[in-house]
Parts: structure tokens; sequence; C-alpha cells
């Protein structure tokens, strides 16, 4: 396995940070949060193990719905199995597979998970007999007792877990420190500084999979990039970090997201953050076509690719002066679609930050980023954020 090599040297210890310039991203702490220690894991390469073992053991048939038996015992009110064409076995479907077998048949999964197992067979076994699209893809993974960890429709292009795990490795190693890409450190609020060498353990790290899902974000902490300077004199300092995510049993698309950011902090949100882009790929037919031509490349070409258009874009936002007037700045951000209380919100965010009032885009940027992350509901600050965007793209 090769990985591309910078000549930048790594950074020994923290490094200053202004985490309250740029955006701030929730999602890896949304992941961070809601997982299990079983959803954890250390390394990429236990990560791949365990999504391949997964695949290794998986069947995918496309089979006739109203050739499906459902199965419940009178004395058994719990218990639900199914019996697929092809094979004699019972197949026991999974909390999540249950929900989409009753979702393409049009049955409400919360009433039938709450009748008796007899009654639920009979509702599902109409169901199917019934159901018009007629054929559907099944999942099915041998671990002892088979279960049925997915059911599609036959058009389902799925994209594996362990695919998008190996697409990582080949750039991130094993995720901790043996390529530049690795779990993020820790940004200390006491210092304002970003310590990039921490211990990577079950509360730390930011590698997860669950049977339905895997999450990954790496970032390369160790080599900061100065993008222009603080108010203070000191070096504004970015890094590189990307998340990337899949469902190979059709719970949520494959993605990925690639940005700069100041600091990752201890419960993982993603402070400072610049320059975000993401791609999003359903699973649809020609899903895995996209994944090989269009999100790995794109994976490999940040990884390898050079921070200086990113520096070109901070330092000509900065330089690019749009008003030196209250009026000027009124008109520029009215033309954006700001009301006037947001206005002058944005204008006294970068006053107090920056001693000044807002003059060059950069400073525009800065103020509604932050004006963004004080709202409360998500849509409003994305938006918010969307206008920031368009705002940096255009003097790039």
């Amino acid at each position: 396995m090769t990985h591309h090599v910078f000549d930048q040297t790594a950074v020994s210890g923290a490094f200053g940070v202004n985490p309250y310039k740029g955006a701030r991203n929730g999602r890896v702490s949304s992941e961070w949060f809601s997982r299990p220690d079983d959803q954890r894991f250390l390394n990429l390469d236990d990560l791949y193990a365990a999504t391949r073992q997964r695949r290794d053991t998986a069947h995918v048939r496309t089979v006739k719905s109203d050739q499906v038996r459902v199965i419940a015992e009178r004395d058994d009110t719990e218990s639900l199995t199914l019996i697929c064409p092809g094979r004699e076995d019972r197949i026991a479907p999974t909390h999540w597979s249950f929900g989409q077998l009753c979702g393409l048949v049009g049955a409400p999964s919360g009433y039938l998970r709450q009748l008796p197992a007899p009654l639920a067979a009979i509702n599902l076994q109409h169901g199917l007999l019934n159901h018009r699209a007629e054929l559907i893809k099944t999942l099915e993974t041998e671990t002892g007792n088979v279960e049925l960890r997915a059911v599609t429709g036959p058009d389902y292009g799925r994209i594996w877990d362990h695919e998008l795990i190996g697409a990582v490795r080949k750039i991130a190693g094993n995720g901790t420190g043996d390529t530049r890409w690795k779990v993020p450190g820790v940004l200390d609020w006491g210092t304002m500084q970003h310590n990039p060498h921490v211990d990577i353990t079950k509360e730390t790290t930011t590698l997860y999979a669950s049977d339905r899902d895997v999450f990954v974000f790496l970032c390369d902490d160790t080599h900061p990039i100065e993008a222009g300077r603080l108010p203070n004199g000191e070096p504004d300092l970015y890094f590189r970090g990307f998340y990337c995510w899949n469902s190979e049993v059709g719970s949520k698309t494959l993605g990925m997201a690639s940005f700069y950011l100041r600091g990752v902090c201890q419960n993982r949100n993603l402070w400072g953050v610049e320059g975000f882009e993401e791609i999003t790929i359903r699973h649809s037919k020609r899903a895995a076509d996209r994944f090989a031509f269009e999100a790995a490349p794109a994976l490999r070409k940040f990884a390898d690719s050079s921070p200086s258009g990113f520096i070109a874009g901070i330092k000509a936002a900065r330089e690019t002066v749009v008003a030196k007037t209250d009026d000027d700045r009124e008109g520029f951000l009215k033309k954006r679609g700001f009301t006037k209380p947001e206005t002058q919100k944005i204008i006294e965010i970068v006053l107090n930050e920056e001693g000044k009032k807002p003059e060059s885009v950069f400073d525009f940027v800065q103020g509604i980023t932050a004006l963004a992350r004080q709202k409360a509901h998500q849509d409003t600050r994305l938006e918010m954020e969307q206008k920031a965007k368009k705002l940096m793209a255009a003097v790039v």
C-alpha cells in the first residue's frame, strides 16, 4: 500500500488556533455521542476486518416477494422468521430489515411490532402476496443463525462498507498516524491550543461501524497550514479533514465531505471550518460506478492536493475590500438577503472580534458564520453558511 508523502515536517506539540472563526460542524459530534462502545474502532485495520468479514458471510439474492413465507409459532408471540425461495432454513429479520420489509409492502412497521407474532405474520404475508413490485433483493448474513440484514428493491445499487473503508485505507493507512491522516487530537479551551498528539481510545476515536452503517472522520492535524494572520499578529492556523459514511443495508447514502478546520474539541465538534465540499451518492443502479469514478478519486485528490489554492483563496478574501462606510456595509449585506437586525449583528461581531468594522470579504464571511453559529435552527444556520460560502467562492 503506498501513501503520498509531503515534505512538510510534522509539529511536535500543540499549536494555537482561533476556533471562533469559520463555521462549526456538529456531524462528527452527533456520531460520537450516539455510538456505544461496540461500534467504536481504534484503527482502520480493525474496522476494515469487521466490515470485510460481514461481506464475506453475506449472500445477496433477488427473489419473488410472493414466494417469501412468514412463519410465527402460536406458542411464541415474540419470534417471527422467514423462509425465502432457494433455501429451507429460517431467516430472522433484524429490526432494520423488518422495517424495510414492511415499508416495501406498505405495512406500518410500528403497528406490526406491537402485535403478537402470529398476527403480524398474517398481515405481512398478505402484503408480500399482493406486492406489486414482485421482486425484492435480500441481504442475508450467516453468523451462526442466518440473519436478514436488508430488504431493498431489485435495482438497489449496493456499495459495501468495506469498499469505502478500503478506499480510505489507501490514503490513510491505519488511521493512527502511520500516514498524515489520523484520528484527531483535542482542542483545549483553556489554552486555545489544539493538541494533535492524543491517545486513541474508545472515548476519542472517530472510527465507527454498526450493523447498519460506517462513519469515519480523519484529519491531518500534525501539519497545520498558515493562511494569514489573526488581529493579534499570530498565524491563523488550519488543518485538513474529511469524513465519509455509508450504509450497505440502505439506511443512508454513501457520502464524503472534505474541508479545512481549526480545531476538534473533546466531544468531537469541528470548529473553524472553511472550504466545505460534499459528495453524496444514492444507492441506485449506477452507484458502484459513481463510487469508483467520482467519490474514491475525489478522496485521493483531496488527500494529495496542495493547500495553496485554499491559502490563495483566503488571501484574496482578506485583500478584497468591499465596504469602507456603514452605508457600504449595510448595502453589501442587504444585497445578499440579510435583514437590518442581522446586518447590525454581523457588524458588531466583527467589531468585537477584530477590533474594526468589516471591510473585506473575509471579514464579512467570518461575521456571517459567527452569526450562523448562534442560530438554533439548523436550516437557518445552513442557509447563512451557504451565503458565506458563496461570498468566498466569488473571490477565488
